[in-house]
């Protein structure tokens, strides 16, 4: 076997998983009343397009990239090219979480856990990425992120788009 097939070998994919995760992020989404479509598959730039549910309030649209890493135990980070950055307004990085895939002895399935959701506005996205390498990277590891994660980062999406959370009227 030669080098680069050896290379080959290391790398693992899951096309139905990766793919799963926009399908993740467009139900959560949808779950908070922000009216999202899924763009054609690669699509340059963005995956999902955000809109209000009521074409009267706004005609704004927000692009979003979706990013996902199915290992429970990745680096927490994932790439990002810098020539996308005008073609979106949010990444989300949707961290799956289906398994260990790098603790060695241990089955994979030992590290399954509910997924993480962190919703990214694009000047954090500048202001975090990283050119030292051909991969081209935004590493969250050790950063505070909270403000961003699971619901609190849907809102963010929410407000700018200027939807009220859904509720009933109190009389």
């Amino acid at each position: 076997m030669n080098d680069s097939a050896k290379k080959a070998q290391k790398f693992l994919r899951f096309p139905v998983v990766s793919h799963g995760a926009e399908f993740l992020v467009q139900g959560y989404l949808m779950r908070r009343n922000i009216l999202t479509y899924k763009a054609p598959p690669n699509n340059e730039g963005y995956d999902l397009i955000c809109i209000h549910p009521d074409p009267r309030k706004t005609k704004k649209q927000v692009r979003i990239q979706v990013k996902s890493r199915y290992q429970t135990d990745c680096d927490r980070g994932f790439p990002v090219k810098e020539q996308s950055f005008a073609a979106f307004d949010y990444l989300i990085i949707v961290f799956l979480n289906i398994g260990y895939f790098y603790k060695k002895g241990i089955p994979s399935v030992d590290g399954r856990k509910e997924p993480e959701f962190y919703t990214f506005p694009i000047n954090f996205i500048r202001e975090n990425h990283r050119k030292t390498t051909s991969w081209e990277k935004v590493m969250t590891k050790g950063l505070d992120i909270e403000q961003y994660k699971n619901d609190d980062g849907f809102e963010l999406i929410a407000v700018d788009l200027e939807i009220d959370y859904p509720s009933r009227s109190i009389l």
